[in-house]
């Protein structure tokens, strides 16, 4: 159904960009949510995912240590 792809951008820093290939008209048939994003992945996204991840670890590493 999709992913996350680096397209060549010589305007960014590193050199390329991240975007999603999610087939819209499929993906809206079974997501509760979904919206369009021109220009792919934002900065946003990608911090909410970092964040997201190290709390998952977290609550992943207390359980371990009771």
């Amino acid at each position: 159904m999709g992913g996350t792809n680096a397209v060549d951008d010589a305007t960014k820093k590193a050199g390329y960009r991240l975007v999603g290939d999610v087939d819209f008209e499929e993906a809206k048939g079974v997501a509760s949510k979904i919206t369009p994003v021109p220009g792919g992945v934002g900065p946003m996204t990608i911090a909410m995912l970092l964040s997201n991840t190290l709390d998952g670890f977290s609550r992943q590493l207390a359980q371990q240590c009771q």
